[in-house]
C-alpha cells in the first residue's frame, strides 16, 4: 500500500511539475508576443506623435509632443492656414481621398466578380483542358507587375484611356491570384449541392450566384480584403497614368508635401495618419473573417 501510495505521490507531483512548466512557458510566450507587438507599434506611435507637433519640435529627440498642434490635420486638409506660408496649401487632400476609395473600390468588385467566375469554371464545370488552362494562367503570377507595366500603359494609350479613372481601374480588374484563392475555397464546397441545383433545373450561372457565392463569403470577404489594401497604396501605376492633380491618389498626392512645400515633417505625419487610419480600422473590423477565409481556403488543394 505505501509503495502505491508513493508512486501516486510520485506521479502527482510530475504532472503537477508539467502543468506548471506549461503555464511558466504560455506566459513566457504571451510576455514574448506582447513585447513584439508594442515593439511593432512604436513606428506608428511616432508618427501620431509627430503629427500633432509643432514644426520646431518635429526634430527634437523626445517622443511625445510638449505642446500638442491638432491644427497640423486642418492645415492638411486646407480648413486652416498653413502658420509658415501664412495661406492655406495648394493641395487637395479631400479630393485624393476620394480619388483613392472611388479607384480602390472598383478595382475590388471587378476582381471579386471575375476571379469569382473564373475560379466557378476552374473548380465546378468540367471541359476539357480545364487544369492545364489553369496552371498557364497560374503561370502568370511569376511575371513581375513591372514588366507588364510597359504594355499595359501601350495598351490604355492605344484605347486612349491615359489621365481617367478607367485606366487606373480595368488593369486591375482581373487578378490570377484572386482566381487561385477563390478557386481553392470553391473546391471545399461539395459538388452534390451542384447536382442537387442541377437536378431542380438551376443553370451554371443560377448555381454560381445562388448557392456557391453565398457559401464563399468567408474567401470573397478575403479577397476584397487583400484587394483593396494593394490598390488603395498602390504608387507606380498611377505615378505613370495619372497626369491631371485632380486625378491623383494618395501616395500621388503625399510628394506635393515635400516637393512643394519644403520638409514639413508635421503635415506629412498628418498626412499619413489619415492615410492609414481606415486601413487600419477595415483590418480591425474584418480580421476574424480574413483570418477564416484563408484558413478554410487552404484546407483542399
Amino acid at each position: 500500500m505505501s509503495v502505491s501510495r508513493d508512486k501516486s505521490d510520485l506521479s502527482s507531483k510530475a504532472s503537477h511539475w508539467h502543468l506548471r512548466k506549461r503555464q511558466i512557458g504560455q506566459l513566457a510566450l504571451f510576455v514574448a508576443m506582447v513585447s513584439l507587438a508594442c515593439l511593432a507599434l512604436v513606428p506608428f506611435v511616432w508618427m501620431v506623435c509627430a503629427s500633432v507637433k509643432p514644426h520646431s519640435e518635429v526634430e527634437a529627440l523626445h517622443f511625445w509632443p510638449r505642446n500638442p498642434q491638432p491644427a497640423n490635420y486642418l492645415v492638411v486638409l486646407r480648413q486652416r492656414d498653413d502658420p509658415h506660408l501664412e495661406r492655406k496649401l495648394d493641395l487637395h487632400f479631400g479630393k485624393w481621398y476620394f480619388n483613392s476609395f472611388f479607384v480602390s473600390s472598383w478595382v475590388t468588385m471587378l476582381t471579386v466578380w471575375t476571379s469569382s467566375m473564373a475560379a466557378f469554371a476552374f473548380s465546378r464545370i468540367p471541359w476539357p483542358g480545364r487544369d492545364k488552362v489553369f496552371l498557364m494562367y497560374l503561370a502568370t503570377m511569376m511575371v513581375p507587375g513591372l514588366v507588364l507595366m510597359i504594355p499595359n500603359y501601350q495598351i490604355m494609350v492605344s484605347l486612349k484611356l491615359v489621365n481617367t479613372y478607367q485606366g487606373l481601374i480595368l488593369p486591375g480588374a482581373f487578378s490570377a491570384f484572386g482566381t487561385f484563392l477563390l478557386r481553392q475555397f470553391m473546391l471545399t464546397i461539395p459538388m452534390s449541392l451542384d447536382e442537387a441545383a442541377e437536378i431542380d433545373g438551376a443553370s451554371h450561372f443560377r448555381t454560381f450566384v445562388e448557392v456557391v457565392l453565398p457559401l464563399a463569403r468567408p474567401g470573397l470577404i478575403t479577397l476584397a480584403i487583400f484587394c483593396f489594401l494593394g490598390n488603395y497604396r498602390s504608387f507606380f501605376w498611377p505615378l505613370v497614368m495619372i497626369k491631371d492633380d485632380w486625378l491623383r491618389t494618395l501616395p500621388i498626392g503625399m510628394l506635393s508635401f515635400n516637393s512643394s512645400y519644403g520638409q514639413q515633417t508635421e503635415l506629412v505625419m498628418a498626412a499619413t495618419v489619415m492615410c492609414v487610419l481606415p486601413l487600419v480600422v477595415l483590418f480591425v473590423i474584418l480580421q476574424k473573417q480574413l483570418v477564416r477565409g484563408i484558413q478554410l481556403g487552404a484546407v483542399k488543394g
